[in-house]
């Protein structure tokens, strides 16, 4: 009669599984929808140009950094590593150290990270939760009661053993899309942190770069300026014996000493956004500003990219990680709807337990001592307030912010790409003017310097003429740095190539 008390136990407990089965399947017959509206793509806005006029190849001015005409190629795509093409191998090795060892991206990829074992840790919620338990008790029975165990105890003691394996099934059944509306959300919050993580990568480069090139430009005007302060110390020597032989007035002295200061005076503000840039420099590699890299930039060491792409507004949209940052986010809002309506709707739950319970270890799982049972819950909202219904109302008013969010953000990205191809026309011609008046004060300068070897000018002469030289000088390098750096912005504008890295493409 053994085995047939067993065989009875296992049939049990196979009903019972059989039972859980089959509401199972009842109850998935009813998850096909998820309530809540479902996430639509917004369409690309409708643009064939980022301005209004047609773009054409900038003046070159020949000779001088910077100076190359500079050609738009519509549609033309972003490379991976764009900066490369200034051709500074000082430059490639600053963002190879800001890359690899900046805190903001480091702290960005973790973040990413984060919020992808959050989305899988979510997905669990698809699958029935299962649960092991042992408990093992010894006690004793009042003399004056009827024992419960159905065995033997010790006489007149009334001791007994207790032991008791046991697995436990749940199961939540998503019939209204709860959980693929909580999983949906968790996957936008995933690709918000990741495009968040590429938007820092993309500033970062551009930092770098325009960080380099602003501190080749304090290089130039810090020597320009340095000469300037020389003149205008000779300068002011010359009219003060002018002034005391009676040559010079005291006014004209007065100027000269006040012209002198300015000079002086304009040194230290060049030489202390000289030294913030240099530990801004270091900071983006992730260094102390004592740790500052060697290497010294120069406005003569870059090359101006000459090719340059832009792509077109509908494909700018994939490219910007601020705007897919800004998608994701309406995406986000859009499955908050959803939990928002699926919280006032019931929940089902399913549950079986199976196990066995005998007085002694080695009867376990022995004829008689088997249990188990299925169990059906049903919990629903009836009054909360009026909570769960505003909670809804502001899930939408929510989903509203963020398409109106998505929309300004795509704004933006089209005006910073329309913003930096005018600069970079208007850069062109401003270099133009700034090399026709550095030539103008050249000429001036070498005459000044033949009629002062002649007798026909005096030093003053000579002085003022090589002033006016190295104040061209200053506004020459200017010019040239707006067309470096408005070069960098327009490739940080169309995206930085990011879809091209496979670092940033693949999950962390």
């Amino acid at each position: 009669m053994q085995p047939i008390l067993k065989n009875r136990d296992s049939i049990d407990v196979g009903r019972a599984t059989h039972t859980l089965a089959q509401g199972l399947a009842a109850l998935g017959l009813l998850t096909g929808c998820a309530v809540g509206p479902n996430y639509t793509k917004p369409a690309p806005p409708d643009l064939g140009t980022y301005t209004a006029r047609p773009l054409h190849a900038t003046v070159a001015t020949a000779g001088i950094a910077g100076g190359a005409s500079q050609h738009f190629t519509t549609g033309g795509d972003v490379a991976a590593d764009w900066w490369r093409l200034f051709h500074s191998k000082p430059l490639d090795a600053l963002i190879a150290r800001a890359l690899a060892r900046n805190p903001d991206l480091e702290a960005a990829r973790a973040s990413l990270l984060a919020a992808r074992e959050s989305l899988l840790a979510q997905r669990g919620v698809f699958y029935p939760s299962v649960g092991g338990a042992f408990a093992a008790n010894r006690a004793r029975q009042s003399n004056v009661l009827a024992p419960v165990p159905n065995y033997p105890v010790v006489p007149q003691e009334y001791l007994y053993d207790l032991f008791t394996p046991q697995v436990s099934i749940s199961y939540v059944p998503d019939v209204f899309g709860l959980n693929r509306r909580i999983v949906e959300s968790a996957r936008a919050q995933e690709q918000e942190a990741r495009f968040q993580m590429i938007a820092t990568y993309d500033t970062l480069v551009a930092n770098v770069v325009v960080g380099a090139i602003q501190e080749a430009t304090l290089q130039g005007q810090i020597e320009a300026m340095v000469k300037i302060v020389r003149i205008n110390g000779r300068l002011t020597r010359i009219l003060r014996y002018q002034y005391a032989k009676g040559y010079a007035s005291r006014l004209d002295l007065a100027a000269q000493e006040a012209q002198s200061a300015q000079a002086v005076a304009a040194l230290p503000p060049l030489r202390k956004a000289l030294a913030q840039q240099q530990d801004l420099l270091a900071a983006l590699a992730g260094r102390f500003p004592s740790q500052a890299p060697a290497a010294r930039f120069t406005l003569e060491s870059l090359r101006l990219p000459d090719d340059l792409p832009v792509s077109l507004p509908s494909k700018l949209i994939e490219q910007r990680p601020d705007v897919r940052a800004a998608e994701a986010n309406l995406h986000a809002a859009s499955a908050a709807i959803g939990i928002a309506t699926a919280n006032r709707l019931p929940e089902f739950q399913l549950s079986a337990t199976a196990g066995s319970s005998a007085l002694a270890l080695s009867r376990l799982f022995t004829s008689g001592t088997g249990f188990w049972g299925v169990g059906a819950a049903v919990t629903a909202p009836i009054f909360q307030g009026g909570s769960l219904l505003h909670q809804e109302r502001a899930a939408k008013a929510a989903y509203r912010q963020a398409a109106a969010q998505y929309r300004g953000t795509v704004i933006t990205a089209v005006q910073n790409v329309a913003d930096t191809l005018v600069a970079l026309e208007q850069d062109a011609a401003g270099l133009q003017a700034a090399a026709a008046a550095a030539t103008a004060a050249t000429l001036t300068l070498n005459l000044s310097q033949r009629q002062a070897r002649d007798g026909y000018a005096s030093l003053a002469t000579l002085l003022g003429a090589e002033q006016a030289y190295q104040q061209a000088r200053i506004n020459l390098v200017q010019a040239q740095a707006n067309r470096f750096a408005d070069t960098a912005a327009l490739f940080q504008a169309l995206g930085g190539g990011w879809w091209h890295r496979a670092t940033l493409t693949e999950n962390p």
